[in-house]
């Protein structure tokens, strides 16, 4: 099995063809990859007896009176003990109260994973059930599935992407997969939040009864198939109150979508298609085959899945200005990032109050066919709970994911102003700057055909991304490039090692509206002459996680694989 997941990456055109001087892109995802918060329940990778610390900073710490000379360990290859427990020390803390999971449903931000199914491309890619395997172990909990009726077998529906070249997998093989993640982990005493499963149906009638009967067949105990409270409470009796994480323990939730009368003809996969005039016209014939079999309905019996979350498309701005008209129990607006986008900032609270009390999932745009994500961070900032992010990659997106969810297991307790009774607001009205004071780094990964120390510059580059910021422009601020003195080294000894261990002692400065939804990414690049800036390391850190003092930052891959790299930083907080 693990040489049919590592051979995953060789079918994508996502494949190493050199590092671009592009600060969103990643490379392709894996069984190693951490990207959104799963790997807290796993052992690390490398641990700390794999890294080391250059001398450089080990006369650094000593100046700065956080190490003695004896704990520094000058002049001596492998570090102290005192040093390796300063190397294991975490960079973050995240409070406890972040993953309480005695809070109703809508109060949390859920890793959430958008077109599960596929390896790479969304026009073009291959559909691979270990996909989804792949997405649960990183740490999404909310994977998405789309369904579509099987001409070859009408009893065993198949999961692809309609009208692209995509291969298909069949839907059963899917559940299967997900089953023997969900087995797994209770094998191992993992204490696993929920697994929620986006349903996108294009099935007729038969179709969709034979999706429910799989799921039950397949999923058998482990589906939440009724209200987990007895019957008589307001609960169970549709009132609209919800269902706490806890309750839901480590059950598969089905979102199951319930159309609204004259609703738009649409749905994720078509919002995520072509434009050209052959996919618009098999978008016409699977609608008006839609209308002709009233497949556009969902049967009783798939729709009686749909728990706590039933996805629906608004036909008017009601749901957030009042009250959604002609709504289920439980309902989840279902909406793209550009259709959610026409309502801010001018209705963000609204928005906000909204989801504090009712799920929302936001999926990419159309034009994000090479697997290129939404920035999640302003909808998160307006309470959003499901940002489905394209798993497929590494990207910037999948970082900031990671920030937020490190160490939680894929579900987050959102901010007090984002929950019941919250104002919508998530700025405090307070003006905070941030100081990153920036030593230096040890064992700067070299990527392929790098195999010279001297013919890097290695600089730090980091972004300050704010909710408030719809126009995904974060301020960026670096440090200056580095290069080893060669000629005049003996007048820089504690101060001048190889390329790959720079040392920069600068300070990095921001000011900002204070918000607990404040992140900031950290790549690791080299000021090439004539060329595109290649980027080596990359990390993102939600800064109220922030640990004070200094504090070495283990930098991941740009697959999110864990490396030998550290950088060595302080996080400073004014108020101004």
């Amino acid at each position: 099995m693990s040489q049919l997941i590592s051979g995953i990456a060789k079918l994508t055109p996502f494949s190493k063809r050199g590092f671009e001087d592009d600060e969103d892109k990643g490379e392709v995802i894996d069984q190693g990859t951490v990207a959104g918060g799963g790997h807290a329940s796993r052992q690390s990778a490398i641990t700390k007896n794999q890294l080391r610390v250059n001398q450089a900073l080990r006369h650094f710490l000593l100046k700065e009176g956080v190490l003695s000379e004896a704990e520094a360990g000058l002049n001596q290859e492998q570090p102290t003990t005192a040093l390796r427990e300063f190397l294991d020390k975490p960079h973050i803390n995240v409070p406890s109260e972040v993953l309480s999971r005695h809070h109703p449903l809508p109060e949390y931000f859920i890793s959430s994973s958008h077109n599960t199914y596929l390896t790479a491309h969304q026009l073009y890619g291959d559909s691979h059930a270990h996909a989804y395997e792949i997405a649960l172990n990183t740490g999404y909990r909310c994977v998405e599935i789309d369904a579509w009726d099987n001409k070859n077998d009408k009893d065993e529906p198949k999961v692809t992407h309609g009208y692209t070249l995509v291969s298909h997998i069949p839907f059963r093989e899917v559940c299967q997969t997900i089953a023997q993640v969900i087995d797994r982990e209770a094998s191992e005493g993992i204490n696993a939040a929920p697994i929620m499963i986006s349903l996108e149906n294009h099935c007729d009638a038969h179709g969709q009864l034979r999706l429910a009967q799989i799921m039950q067949e397949v999923f058998g105990h482990r589906l939440l198939g009724k209200a987990v409270r007895d019957k008589g409470t307001r609960e169970a009796e549709g009132s609209g109150e919800h269902v706490t994480l806890a309750e839901l323990g480590n059950k598969v939730v089905v979102i199951v979508e319930y159309h609204l009368p004259d609703e738009a003809e649409s749905s994720d996969s078509e919002d995520s298609d072509g434009d050209d005039e052959t996919t618009k016209q098999q978008h016409q014939q699977y609608h008006e085959q839609k209308k002709q079999t009233a497949s556009g309905l969902i049967i009783p019996e798939l729709a009686e899945l749909g728990v706590y979350a039933q996805s629906v498309k608004p036909v008017n701005n009601s749901w957030f200005e009042s009250t959604l008209e002609n709504r289920p129990h439980h309902h989840l607006i279902n909406v793209s990032e550009t259709g959610l986008q026409a309502y801010l900032p001018a209705n963000s609270t609204q928005i906000a109050r909204h989801n504090s009390e009712h799920l929302m999932r936001v999926y990419p745009k159309g034009t994000r066919i090479s697997s290129r994500n939404l920035p999640p961070v302003p909808f998160w900032g307006i309470g959003a709970h499901i940002c489905a992010l394209n798993s497929q990659t590494f990207g910037a997106s999948s970082q900031l994911n990671e920030a937020l969810f490190a160490g939680s297991g894929g579900y987050v307790l959102k901010p007090a102003a984002l929950r019941a009774g919250g104002n919508g607001n998530t700025n405090t009205g307070r003006r905070k700057k941030l100081r990153l004071h920036v030593a230096g780094a040890t064992d700067v990964p070299l990527p392929e055909g790098r195999d010279k120390e001297d013919t890097i510059k290695p600089y730090l580059t980091c972004t300050l991304v704010h909710p408030n910021d719809l126009n995904n422009m974060p301020p960026k601020r670096k440090t200056s490039p580095y290069k080893q003195h060669k000629i005049t080294g003996f007048l820089h000894k504690d101060s001048n090692p190889p390329a790959t261990d720079p040392f920069w002692n600068e300070v990095l400065e921001w000011e900002y509206d204070d918000n607990e939804l404040a992140f900031l990414r950290l790549l690791v690049k080299s000021d090439d002459s004539f060329s595109r800036n290649p980027i080596f390391a990359v990390y993102a850190v939600r800064l109220m996680y922030a640990a004070p003092g200094w504090n070495f930052i283990r930098m991941l891959d740009l697959a999110g694989h864990e490396t030998t790299c550290t950088v060595l930083v302080r996080f400073e907080f004014i108020d101004l």
